[in-house]
């Protein structure tokens, strides 16, 4: 970075840079808090608190959310935004996607605070806008999955009264409503269908007995695949990668799974896709690093079915908005043609797609007429 940042901002940075990495959630928290401190003050407090050396005497602010406080204030780039900036400005996996990032306009699965993210509503949307998405999807899980709060039907209507009065002061960006809804044991989806009808885009996902024997999980996808509410087949083999990258990302993710690998779990893939084919529902090409999910072999078995796919980065925090050029990557080594890609649509071409199955001009005609 060239240019010196206010204090605020250069918090911020710190902690979508932490996100994107998946440090643990208190490194994240800790960025989180002082930026809410400082929310409180004047310019010319944060200034005199500064110089007379009385930031840490606020409760939430440390000694190194403080020192980022001083740099910053003193025109400088905060030594450890610098260091984080040139670590992550090296990864070799942001060079391998970029043309499929470039062409992305949005992202269908992400979090909040809602249920188990580790940000507001607000702060996800802003981040996605800044980042130069048209358009998100707020995937929040549904009520089965306890463990990460997911959204009774009464919170769920709240929460769409909520998207609404901010799409009313965001455009030309807009989030649009939507779950991540668990597939039951029978295939039967995880929220009142009447909710369902009124949501923009339906994240469909296996999060329980994901040991269950082949031929029951095939026919417990097949079945949520051809409910008609069902847009996105979410990270379908469940599993868990264990690598370099450590758990967490202050997105509460790092309560869950505790870096321990996931076996994928067993189905037929060839009548998965086949259904995600026939039905017209896109398979999730899952940015997360611990997930990357499908696996590159059924990633082009998928392609070979002739599904749609959706890039999403399942986001928890900020931050991990930016891992869409993971999944990017993957679907460019797999020759994944961009404009099977829903999240390069335009929002209105995307709810033609999830109400009425109609594609874009040079996809073909819809698969399944009057969806909802």
């Amino acid at each position: 970075m060239a240019m010196a940042l206010d204090p605020v901002e250069a918090l911020d940075r710190i902690a979508f840079l932490l996100e994107r990495s998946l440090a643990p959630t208190y490194r994240v928290r800790a960025f989180r808090t002082a930026i809410e401190v400082l929310a409180e003050l004047s310019p010319d407090e944060i200034r005199q608190r500064a110089e007379a050396g009385t930031l840490e005497s606020l409760k939430g602010i440390g000694p190194k959310t403080a020192q980022v406080v001083r740099e910053a204030l003193d025109g400088r780039v905060p030594g450890y935004l610098e260091k984080l900036e040139r670590e992550q400005g090296v990864t070799p996996p942001a060079r391998d996607g970029d043309r499929l990032r470039a062409l992305l306009r949005g992202d269908c699965h992400l979090h909040s605070d809602w249920s188990d993210g580790g940000s507001p509503v607000e702060e996800m949307g802003r981040t996605a806008a800044r980042l130069g998405h048209e358009w998100a999807v707020l995937t929040d899980h549904s009520p089965r999955l306890t463990v990460a709060h997911g959204l009774s039907a009464e919170r769920l209507r709240e929460q769409l009264a909520l998207i609404e009065e901010l799409n009313a002061t965001w455009a030309p960006f807009r989030l649009l409503t939507g779950i991540e809804c668990d597939i039951l044991d029978d295939g039967s989806l995880d929220q009142d269908p009447e909710l369902l009808e009124l949501l923009d885009v339906v994240v469909v996902s296996v999060h329980s007995k994901l040991r269950m024997d082949a031929r029951s999980m095939t026919r417990r996808m097949v079945a949520a695949l051809r409910n008609p509410h069902s847009d996105v087949l979410g990270h379908c083999t469940g599993r868990l990668l264990v690598g370099e990258e450590p758990r967490g990302g202050g997105g509460g993710r790092g309560k869950r799974g505790g870096g321990r690998a996931r076996p994928e779990s067993e189905f037929d893939a060839d009548a998965v896709f086949a259904a995600c084919a026939e039905t017209g529902t896109a398979v999730e090409i899952n940015s997360r690093p611990e997930r990357l999910d499908p696996p590159r072999r059924l990633l082009r078995q998928a392609l070979a079915a002739g599904v749609l796919f959706s890039i999403d980065t399942d986001a928890h925090a900020p931050g991990q908005l930016d891992w869409q050029i993971l999944g990017c990557a993957r679907a460019e080594e797999c020759g994944v043609p961009p404009e099977r890609v829903v999240t390069t649509w335009p929002a209105d071409d995307l709810l033609a797609w999830t109400r009425e199955r109609r594609l874009p001009s040079g996809l073909g005609t819809p698969v399944v007429p009057g969806r909802r």
